[in-house]
């Protein structure tokens, strides 16, 4: 007998598929809000990059929002911890890993030929590198989750011996990170760092399976990440935006700095305070079933959301000049963005629905001798 890894109704908790769900649109949107693909007018087929965060540093609250890998690591340590590590079930890390590597084959087998085509007919090396960037670049999360996963047996070992304990290293480990950063040392630290400031929320989730999160702990969690955020940004001078702008310096997203741990404590703290409500609202049908459905192919809407992106781009090519799509984010472009997001949203669910059966794995389950 066959079936989904998708469909284990006793090891699924409804507010942590919310959770992804929004955690998945978070940075999807996002990434199409700050991701601006400018046109050279003299030379339309010419792409280069551009922020709009750095022409409208008023719009940097909103990365606080639609930064969200946090939560995203979360919900992964919570379902690695509520199905056992593997324990229970032999399979199970082996399907996770097809359900990471399935659409991302996919994603590779479709835009490899596609940039070599765009190669060999001579696009501009700036398109190139554009495109690139677009397309590979939101996928080395993808690394450190693997490491998280493959992990995770001695991560929830750890939790169940020590509690919350372990977060300890691992934050002390960025924030030495953070001081190499600014004293431009040590560059070395950075792959290390990023597993570790990702392996904190992760904890996190498994401590939730554990049962050692309680609604108490999520007012701490709120309080002190809006605070210790806060703090690092007026007192010690880390960027206030939760991603990358041009101008800045460094990032606190690459690798994840203490500013990017206390966001992530903040909104898991939010989380954890209307996760009661949460779930009573995911019975109604109207919320439960988006969030289902969003679950169920989240890697495929991850992997093609800039591939929805560069496709209206590529279209727009062909009506010239596009407010919003292909011009310098300058002036009205926030707005005129905000307009072409239903017209990406349209194309990624397009795509969905011709690629999504890469993330469906099943594997064999014999019957008990």
């Amino acid at each position: 007998m066959t079936r989904s890894r998708t469909a284990d109704p006793e090891t699924r908790d409804r507010t942590i598929d919310a959770l992804r769900a929004v955690a998945i649109v978070g940075v999807v949107v996002g990434h199409w809000l700050v991701s601006a693909v400018v046109s050279d007018p003299a030379r339309p087929a010419a792409w280069h990059g551009a922020s709009p965060l750095a022409e409208f540093p008023a719009l940097i609250p909103a990365t606080w929002v639609l930064q969200t890998l946090g939560p995203f690591f979360f919900a992964g340590g919570f379902a690695v911890a509520r199905r056992g590590s593997g324990t229970r079930r032999p399979t199970a890390r082996f399907t996770r890993f097809a359900r990471l590597a399935g659409p991302v084959g996919l994603l590779a087998a479709v835009w490899l030929p596609a940039w070599l085509l765009l190669r060999v007919t001579g696009a501009p090396d700036s398109t190139l590198h554009v495109v690139r960037s677009l397309l590979v670049h939101p996928l080395w999360f993808l690394i450190v989750y693997l490491v998280l996963t493959v992990s995770a047996p001695l991560l929830r070992a750890a939790v169940g011996r020590f509690r919350l304990w372990p977060l300890a290293p691992a934050i002390a480990l960025v924030a030495a990170c953070d001081v190499a950063r600014h004293l431009e040392v040590a560059a070395w630290l950075h792959p290390a760092a990023t597993v570790a400031g990702w392996a904190v929320p992760y904890l996190l989730g498994i401590a939730l399976a554990e049962g050692l999160l309680s609604r108490r702990a999520g007012r701490i969690l709120a309080v002190t990440g809006i605070a210790a955020g806060a703090g690092l940004v007026l007192l010690a001078g880390y960027p206030a935006s939760a991603v990358g702008v041009p101008g800045d310096g460094w990032s606190n997203l690459d690798p994840p700095s203490l500013f990017a741990l206390a966001l992530a404590a903040a909104q898991i703290g939010v989380f954890l305070l209307v996760r009661d409500r949460l779930a009573g609202w995911l019975r109604r049908p109207a919320l439960g079933t988006p969030v289902a459905v969003l679950n169920r192919s989240a890697m495929t809407v991850y992997c093609w959301h800039q591939s929805a992106l560069l496709l209206v781009t590529f279209g727009g090519l062909l009506a010239g000049p596009l407010p919003g799509l292909s011009d310098p984010p300058a002036g009205m472009w926030p707005l005129h963005r905000l307009l072409w997001l239903p017209v990406f949203a349209v194309t990624l669910v397009l795509l969905c629905a011709a690629f999504h059966r890469a993330e469906r794995v099943r594997t064999s389950r014999r019957p008990p001798r």
